[in-house]
């Protein structure tokens, strides 16, 4: 059986991380079985999470696990998209990873009363001498990747303006269909459901989850997919909770 190591639950969410969330949610629909561990990233043979453990072999990445996953069980995410829509979703899985990701991580880390509530706990268990100064220091080294990522020059209220545009190409993409190419789920519906959950759990409290809100069929498109790759798992809709 397959190891996906992760952060776990938190949040408001099944998984902390979208990545690892967009990985679990890729190997649901390639019907693979697999458990789920716990790790911190300085476990991954790539020193970020989610890796695999399959049969052995490791594999590091979410987007190096889906090529490991079609390549070794014969199962394509993208099946019965033509050439241009495969190309387009991989066109969205980029925008989704380097842009509107980034926006999720400025609210998380960033603003220091979400930092406070959430991220900093990751280092509650460290030695009481340390822990002050392993919050301080990855919160600095986030910051920064948020800084070169190109969000984080920018006014808050610019940065918000530049993911509401990512986030208007993805609900008129998505329009009234239920998945983002059509009528059935692909490998990019995970990662673009890993993220607008992440923005859009109540657990955090950001303008960028407030613009988030303002695209219906984005909220009920999380909702949907919370339904069908998480039944187990108590979801409040950002909506409602707003």
């Amino acid at each position: 059986m397959i190891a996906l190591f992760g952060l776990g639950a938190g949040f408001g969410l099944p998984e902390i991380s979208p990545f690892v969330t967009k990985t679990e949610v890729q190997l649901k629909m390639a019907g693979l079985a697999y458990r789920k561990q716990r790790a911190m990233p300085p476990a991954s043979p790539k020193g970020q999470l989610p890796f695999i453990d399959d049969g052995g072999a490791l594999v590091a990445d979410s987007t190096f696990i889906r090529a490991h996953i079609e390549r070794r069980y014969g199962f394509d995410f993208d099946a019965g998209l033509d050439v241009r829509a495969r190309a387009q979703a991989w066109a969205f899985e980029r925008m989704i990873e380097h842009h509107l990701y980034f926006a999720l991580v400025g609210a998380r880390w960033v603003d220091p009363v979400n930092f406070a509530k959430g991220p900093a706990h990751f280092f509650d268990g460290a030695p009481a001498d340390r822990r002050d100064k392993l919050r301080e220091d990855a919160q600095f080294r986030v910051a920064e990747n948020y800084l070169i990522s190109g969000l984080g020059r920018h006014a808050p209220d610019e940065d918000i303006d530049l993911a509401a545009r990512s986030l208007r190409a993805l609900s008129v993409q998505l329009g009234d269909q239920p998945y983002l190419m059509g009528d059935r789920p692909c490998g990019t519906d995970a990662t673009a459901f890993a993220v607008i959950a992440g923005i859009l759990t109540p657990f955090f409290d950001s303008e960028l989850r407030r613009r988030t809100e303002g695209f219906g069929n984005l909220v009920a498109y999380a909702d949907r997919m919370m339904t069908q790759y998480f039944p187990e798992f108590d979801w409040s809709r950002a909506a409602e909770a707003a």
